[in-house]
């Protein structure tokens, strides 16, 4: 078994896939519109893996409200890149551009090299060294 692809619902569909494109040198398929359900969305994928992010947008959907728990359900998920320096930069290229960095670079617990930062949309993004 394997994770095919991740979802995630945008506010902004272009703004979060130049997102993904400029900072995690992803390829972005074509974008698919359903004019009946007003949906979009597009599939990004990382050379040499399986495993791809779907970006989706439908104007019905609900935006997140406070009243929501951000310690219930996905909190973060995690792109691997090859070293310490990689993630290192990128966090650095990340944070002058502005976005928001809520872990600076650290070895965790379990070994683990990496930070986390959040995307234009305010989703968790872990940027780690491959194991």
């Amino acid at each position: 078994m394997k994770i095919d692809h991740i979802a995630i619902w945008a506010r902004d569909l272009e703004r979060l896939k130049d997102f993904y494109m400029k900072y995690f040198d992803i390829a972005c398929g074509e974008k698919y519109v359903n004019p009946n359900k007003h949906y979009s969305s597009y599939f990004l994928s990382f050379e040499g893996s399986e495993t791809r992010i779907e970006i989706m947008q439908r104007p019905d959907v609900a935006e997140r409200t406070e009243k929501q728990s951000a310690t219930h359900g996905i909190t973060h998920f995690s792109i691997a890149l090859d070293s310490k320096e990689e993630v290192d930069n990128l966090t650095e290229r990340l944070r002058s551009d502005g976005f928001n960095i809520v872990g600076e670079p650290r070895t965790t617990g379990d070994g683990y090299y990496e930070s986390v930062v959040e995307d234009c949309e305010g989703n968790w993004v872990e940027i780690t060294v491959s194991k």
